[in-house]
């Protein structure tokens, strides 16, 4: 009996031996002590787990890329066989070098690289449970099957994109949960309080942010992303719980720049998810309601970079829970809902291996054409050398992030162009240090994502934004090209931004220009550090150069509390935000206004409050904190829209309220409150929806614009009900660029032109202000890319985007447009520094 004993322990050690790469992996349910889909899997033992897993198969390794901003890590497992793991390296460069982006020779070692990224909506949260699931069964031994498909694809897995938004949900459930969940619709488990999970810790939508990198997920999300350049990238969501599970093909419109091959594909994987979703009588729907346009879905935007990118939407959402009753009478439950997206993982992975060889193919004429003969009118775009130095910096700090080659010109020329300031084609002058970008270069096909001047949308119903071009995203000058011109590559990005102080050592005054978020960002540090600072409200030159309205003026006097401090503040926060400095030995003007003047106005310390909560917009209330944590860095304070009544608001001077309904919040009791802040000498400033709110209230100006409805023709009353919603479509602006007439003389158009580019993002119309001052005023002719309905252009004719309304010894400022849409606006940004720290001054 021994002598058998021994002999069974010595062959279970061979096979441990003979077997390593999966001998001591376990499942998740063996691991976590609980069957997924019983409970939710909060984000610390996601990652024990495919920590465990990366540790015990020889199929898995993992990286940490990064953290949130609650500081919750960041991770992604490579998945393959063994043999590609020992040269991943050579792979990997072996797929960077087939779209140029990386020099080198390309070998034989080339395989499909698929990327599977889970829930980047936190309370979508099925997919991470899912995640552990597909990461088992790809290694786990009794699957011959994955084995195979792993010999020739590597899989990279982001098994949590938003670990904050995902925990905020899953705690929050548990103490709403009982013993058993209640499936019940009504019941509170169903019901997640302001601002839900959806958002990361800055209440930014994830999946909105693919394009603009705004927050710290996604910029150290492309840094890895960037390393690899998957030929299949899916994103996992979740949808109404009454609704079936959604995959590709997508909707139209499909933007142009998408290839024949990609569409194909993706119809290919649709097959074979189609497969196993009949075999099992899963409902499914595919080619309706999510399209490929918008660049900044974790769908679109890989496309735009070679992949077939693909969203999978599950039925659940936060409403879910863990069951919920569906219309049918079944239950949807949460063990359900990862199986669901378990088959499309497995099955995504499955069609990529057997196509494998077409991917590789099809990825490197993807980004040879895209070098070689780009498609597109448009093969030049020019950026004037004359532009703001910063908001030409921050455009090149973008493409260069993005591996976005541009130089110069080279040579002054006259050409065919479109202006992008006038939105007009004709003859353009280019000059010699102008700043071209070619779509003649790898990431070409990315290039005419961000200039195209309108793309052109074969479908007027889209699910996002239609124009987000990156001169008036930036307040550029510039022009689009249909003609090749190769440009010079001498400059960086680093050439349009330097320090420099002149003039006096002990200056009477200090003298910065406003014309940009920079600007703002070198006030705020000097203000938080207690420096006191005036600014001109009239134009003046002094020492031979031309100021304009808005620039600062920092006196020593009013500053001598400092003493020696003072300069090393200004000059410290002048080098740290790379500001030019005039020390200026005098006071006294040569035209304008001297600095003792009372056209020169004494900047008082900006006390800003934000109200956040219920009926708030949890999207822009976190644009606004985002604005002051993250990019002005300047201290907020947030205050809970239900505490307005019992909180004190005369520690503050500026009160903003983001958009929102405020339904039962809003009372008359605290719009009173609020307008008589204003009336003692604040600065209300007010956003989207909420200015509806105060409209045609008691003392606030702001009226909605009403036109008379003509009588519906009769082909009009009889159109068919199937048509409804695409004829909805004509008093639509679902998000396109206006032209803006600015008022530069009020100082909440400071640092502007005569024209500002405005994101405009619903058909909300506004009267001009009868005795307020209309300082951006969408005129005749405003809309200038992107989709606006017809009856949506008549209506926005002649209406307010933003402007100011004095208010007993206060200010209203309305911002009719957001510029701080989804963080990414950046010539929208100086508006929110003018009315925060001028308007009301």
């Amino acid at each position: 009996m021994k002598r058998r004993a021994v002999r069974l322990t010595f062959f279970l050690f061979l096979l441990f031996v003979a077997s390593p790469v999966f001998a001591q992996v376990q499942s998740p349910e063996e691991f976590l002590g609980y069957d997924l889909g019983d409970r939710w899997t909060p984000h610390y033992l996601v990652m024990d787990y495919v920590h465990h897993v990366a540790e015990e198969s020889g199929y898995v390794t993992i990286q940490k890329y990064g953290e949130t901003y609650e500081h919750r890590d960041l991770l992604y497992l490579v998945i393959t066989t063994p043999e590609n793991h020992e040269n991943l390296e050579e792979i990997r460069l072996n797929n960077l070098r087939m779209t140029g982006l990386e020099e080198g020779e390309i070998t034989s070692n080339q395989k499909a690289i698929v990327w599977l990224s889970y829930n980047v909506h936190g309370n979508e949260t099925s997919s991470s449970e899912a995640a552990m699931k597909t990461l088992y069964e790809l290694v786990q031994p009794g699957n011959k099957e994955s084995k195979n498909w792993l010999d020739n694809t590597v899989v990279i897995m982001d098994p949590m994109v938003n670990p904050d938004g995902r925990d905020r949900y899953i705690y929050w459930y548990k103490q709403m949960v009982g013993e058993e969940p209640n499936a019940t619709f009504a019941a509170r488990e169903h019901h997640e309080p302001w601002p839900g999970g959806r958002s990361n810790h800055y209440m930014f939508d994830l999946n909105r942010d693919w394009a603009w990198q705004t927050q710290i997920e996604s910029q150290q999300r492309y840094d890895i992303y960037k390393q690899w350049f998957p030929h299949v990238h899916v994103d996992y969501h979740e949808q109404g719980y009454d609704s079936p599970y959604y995959f590709a093909p997508a909707a139209e419109p499909f933007h142009k720049v998408i290839t024949d091959w990609q569409r194909e594909f993706q119809a290919a994987i649709g097959e074979n998810h189609i497969k196993y979703f009949d075999k099992e009588g899963w409902l499914y729907f595919t080619k309706e309601r999510f399209d490929l346009f918008y660049p900044s879905y974790g769908d679109t935007w890989p496309t735009y970079h070679g992949s077939i990118g693909m969203t999978y939407e599950q039925a659940g959402h936060s409403l879910a829970g863990l069951a919920i009753e569906k219309a049918e009478g079944n239950s949807l439950t949460l063990l359900d809902r990862l199986t669901h997206h378990y088959t499309t993982g497995m099955s995504t992975v499955e069609i990529s291996s057997q196509n494998a060889d077409k991917l590789i193919e099809e990825f490197q004429t993807y980004f040879s054409t895209a070098r070689e003969n780009p498609a597109g009118q448009y093969k030049t775009f020019v950026v004037k050398a004359d532009n703001d130095p910063d908001n030409i910096y921050n455009l090149l700090t973008v493409l260069d992030r993005n591996q976005i080659e541009y130089g110069t010109s080279g040579g002054a020329r006259t050409v065919n162009g479109y202006d992008f300031s006038t939105g007009e084609t004709g003859r353009i002058s280019i000059s010699e240090g102008d700043i071209l970008v070619s779509t003649y270069q790898p990431q070409g096909n990315y290039v005419r994502i961000l200039f195209e001047p309108n793309p052109e949308l074969s479908d007027s119903l889209t699910y996002d934004i239609t124009a987000w071009e990156a001169h008036y995203r930036f307040g550029l000058d510039g022009y689009a090209l249909e003609s090749q011109i190769n440009p010079e590559m001498n400059i960086s990005a680093s050439d349009f931004r330097s320090s420099k102080i002149t003039g006096s050592d002990t200056p009477y005054a200090y003298i910065v220009e406003w014309n940009s978020l920079d600007d703002a960002r070198f006030l705020a540090e000097i203000t938080k550090k207690g420096v006191k600072s005036r600014f001109s409200t009239v134009d003046f030159e002094l020492g031979g150069k031309s100021y304009k309205k808005g620039t600062l003026i920092i006196t020593r006097n009013g500053n001598r509390d400092l003493g020696d401090s003072f300069d090393e503040i200004v000059q410290s926060a002048a080098e740290k935000y790379q500001r030019s400095l005039y020390g200026s030995a005098t006071g006294y003007v040569s035209s304008g206004s001297d600095f003792g003047s009372g056209n020169v106005s004494f900047l008082e310390k900006p006390e800003v409050a934000v109200i956040t909560g219920e009926g708030s917009s949890s999207l822009n209330a976190g644009e606004i904190w985002h604005f002051f944590d993250q990019q002005l860095d300047y201290p907020a304070t947030l205050l809970h829209s239900g505490d307005i009544m019992r909180t004190s608001l005369d520690d503050f001077n500026v009160l903003i309220l983001p958009s929102g309904f405020y339904s039962g919040i809003f009372t008359d009791e605290v719009i009173e409150k609020i307008s008589t802040w204003t009336k003692d000498g604040g600065t209300l400033i007010s956003f989207g929806y909420t200015n509806r709110i105060l409209a045609g209230r008691d003392g606030f100006q702001l009226q909605r614009k009403v036109n008379e409805q003509e009588e519906p023709s009769n082909e009009e009353k009889l159109q068919p009900y199937e048509d409804r919603i695409r004829n909805r479509a004509s008093s639509m602006v679902p998000g396109s660029i206006f032209k803006i007439t600015v008022d530069n003389s009020h100082p909440l158009g400071y640092g502007y032109g005569d024209h500002y580019f405005s994101l405009k993002t619903d058909g909300s119309a506004y009267e001009y202000l009868d005795s307020g001052w209309n300082v951006g005023a969408a005129e005749a002719e405003a809309p200038i890319s992107g989709f606006t309905g017809h009856e949506a252009k008549q209506e926005l004719e002649n209406t307010l985007s933003f402007g100011v309304q004095p208010h007993g010894s206060g200010q209203v400022v309305y911002f009719v447009d957001n510029p701080l849409f989804r963080g990414f606006w950046e010539n929208g940004k100086l508006l929110i520094a003018n009315a925060v720290f001028f308007v009301g001054n």
